[in-house]
């Protein structure tokens, strides 16, 4: 019996080490094979999770996803309805008899109610569009939300009526609104977001809020629910005050409004203590920079006495959430390309309670991520590693984290990825330490010199950091050293190292990526010879001034870039909102600037084969930025292509068939050029 066992055992062994050794690198089509999860939201005692749980469709090529309920033990997982159409927006009664939550239906989303005993399900509203922000009365008898109410647009001039059956053109579409086209939607239709109040039971919505002005973000009752708490930019002048933001509140009774903030800047995300005597919100001063932090301020519940609690934390505050007891808060942030959780109380003290959240950026390794809390301080979130995207992780009693589900077992678990590496180095520029990573191929040998693809994060002012990424994962199961660096503009590193673009993007942000080059170089762990670079949005922008101001690259690969600040600036969706931010002035007014940073200004010294990429749809950098490049890369006679990807905005890869084509064609590109 001992032999047959030990036989077992070899057996199992030696089948173990097959196993490992048929891992395969990380495929493209396992992009379609992704889950990940968004939204936790814990029930009050604290011993279940609804969340959102996403994949991608392989058939219909998009994303969706669908509410699943879990203990927090990690037991008894599954599906909470048996609906099969797009759920989201979960929301626990302050009791926990029920979940409310949004569903979409053939009229559009409508808002549903579950009851956690019985596992019915009803739609309780009739909506003309769909909700948001939904949000329990402290009673539990009301769901405040919000709701876009469309306007008429604007008329110049009558027509005649034009003949039974004539087929004429569509009308002309009028527009007087300074942003009347968002990039991701397209044209916006004229009208307002307004707050709104519904029976829990079910009944007629009921508008609290009115005029010309829109409220968005979320809600927050008064412990008595007589009063809701809300954002919105109530000022004449709103469409050019467009960073500022004020925090009112609205009397449920008489609808009437009450202004509680009233500086210059974003005032937002307002949230009542549990005894309603203090208002907690986000903002800042708006002092007209590239990066400002939000700071977490305290106010009392009619405005007064304002103080500012979180000054001793370098970096932005997001997602504030009161612990039970009213002695503090709970709070995301970024520190050093990593996404944390912390507590502060209400004397600023704070502790930090949780790594690694994010993991809802399927494609490249951006901040992200959200998290929720029980009334017994049990805490939940979105966990990601550079292993995998995001799970759900549960903190009870000060213990470890521990995670409570594994969505891409059944896929990773059978992959070799390429192992992610932090590395820091000196800027040559002002000695600076810059952080960055590296991920390695799969199956790396540490013998081999292998080529290198600089990946350049967007922005600027966002970060990378060590969280899981399809595309750069992609990059490295064909055999490269993938380096993606946060050089100075970054977020997550304090203000005023974020602030170092102000009037001068591109500036030392070059010096600092190509110090991070020159480091694995010099380490031996890439080869000199084989260097290549992309980068989308603004990392298109740094990957054109990069090969602008060194011929290096064998190859790049430009991602819907800017290239004409001049041009840029006057067509984009957001056009209004770069003078005196990015650059002093408008273009018309400070032309030499905007010329001097525009990587078109360098066209005359690139040499480098260029792949240009665009979505045809791209509202944020238009086309016509693209082609400028391309246009003018082609009039020198420089090798270069022009990729346009058909009905994509600015977030090309919002489609997995997109994310898996864009990699495709920068890595073919590169290869061309081996």
């Amino acid at each position: 019996m001992v032999r047959f066992l030990s036989l077992l055992v070899g057996l199992f062994s030696i089948q173990f080490a097959v196993s490992q050794t048929q891992k395969l690198p990380f495929q493209p089509m396992d992009v379609f094979a992704l889950e990940w999860a968004t939204d936790p939201q814990i029930s009050p005692d604290g011993t279940q999770v609804v969340y959102k749980r996403n994949g991608f469709d392989m058939m219909k090529d998009n994303a969706n996803g669908n509410l699943w309920i879990v203990n927090a033990d990690g037991t008894s997982h599954r599906k909470l309805t048996s609906r099969e159409v797009s759920e989201s927006q979960a929301s626990w009664s302050p009791n926990g008899d029920r979940i409310v939550f949004s569903s979409t239906t053939d009229e559009g989303s409508e808002i549903y109610m579950y009851w956690t005993e019985t596992g019915q399900i009803a739609r309780i509203s009739q909506l003309e569009t769909s909700p948001s922000a939904l949000t329990w009365s402290p009673d539990g008898k009301w769901i405040a939300f919000t709701m876009f109410i469309s306007e008429k647009p604007p008329v110049v001039a009558k027509l005649p009526e034009k003949p039974k059956g004539a087929k004429w053109a569509e009308p002309a579409r009028i527009t007087d609104r300074l942003k009347h086209e968002a990039d991701g939607s397209g044209y916006m239709e004229p009208g307002f977001t307004h707050v709104f109040l519904i029976p829990a039971e079910g009944g007629t919505a009921r508008q609290l809020t009115s005029d010309n002005y829109s409220h968005r973000g979320n809600l927050s009752f008064s412990p008595d629910g007589k009063e809701i708490y809300f954002s919105s930019n109530r000022f004449e002048d709103w469409e050019y005050r467009f960073r500022n933001s004020e925090v009112y509140k609205v009397n449920v009774a008489t609808k009437e409004i009450t202004a509680l903030t009233s500086q210059d800047g974003p005032d937002h995300s307002p949230q009542v203590s549990p005894d309603g005597k203090t208002v907690a919100y986000l903002g800042y001063e708006d002092r007209a920079q590239d990066h400002q932090n939000t700071l977490l301020h305290l106010m009392n519940s009619d405005g007064r006495n304002k103080r500012i609690i979180s000054s001793n934390l370098d970096t932005s505050v997001s997602d504030i959430i009161w612990d039970s007891s009213g002695k503090g808060l709970y709070f995301m942030y970024d520190e050093k390309g990593n996404t944390k959780i912390g507590y502060i109380t209400t004397s600023g003290k704070i502790t930090k309670l949780a790594d690694n959240v994010g993991g809802t950026t399927i494609g490249r390794p951006y901040a992200s991520g959200s998290y929720a809390v029980s009334q017994n301080g049990t805490l939940v979130y979105t966990q990601s590693r550079p292993e995998y995207p995001a799970e759900l992780a549960v903190i009870q009693n000060k213990k470890p984290a521990s995670l409570i589900t594994n969505l891409n077992a059944d896929v990773l678990a059978f992959r070799e990825l390429g192992k992610t590496e932090e590395v820091w180095y000196k800027s040559t520029f002002d000695g600076r330490d810059i952080q960055g990573w590296i991920v390695r191929p799969p199956f790396y040998d540490a013998s081999k010199k292998y080529p290198l693809i600089v990946e350049n994060h967007g922005g600027p002012i966002l970060n990378y950091g060590d969280r899981f990424t399809a595309e750069i994962q992609l990059f490295a199961a064909e055999g490269y050293v993938v380096f993606y660096p946060n050089p100075r503009g970054s977020t997550s590193y304090g203000e005023e190292f974020g602030n170092l673009l102000k009037n001068n993007y591109p500036g030392q942000d070059y010096n600092d990526v190509m110090d991070g080059v020159d480091y694995l170089v010099d380490k031996g762990i890439v080869e000199n010879a084989k260097l290549y670079v992309t980068g989308g949005s603004a990392g298109g922008i740094m990957t054109t001034w990069m090969i602008g101001k060194n011929h290096r690259f064998k190859a790049a690969a430009v991602v819907k870039p800017v290239v004409n600040w001049i041009s840029k600036t006057l067509v984009a969706d957001n056009y209004y909102g770069y003078a005196d931010s990015r650059y002093d002035g408008q273009p018309w007014e400070n032309f030499e600037a905007y010329w001097k940073f525009s990587p078109i200004s360098l066209v005359g010294n690139i040499e480098t084969p260029t792949m240009v990429m665009v979505g045809m749809n791209d509202l944020r950098t238009p086309p016509s930025e693209a082609k400028q490049l391309y246009h003018a890369l082609k009039l020198r006679k420089i090798e270069t292509v022009l990729v346009e990807i058909p009905e994509a905005y600015h977030n090309i890869v919002q489609r997995p068939s997109n994310l898996i084509s864009k990699v495709a064609h920068i890595l073919a590109w590169f290869k061309k050029y081996e």
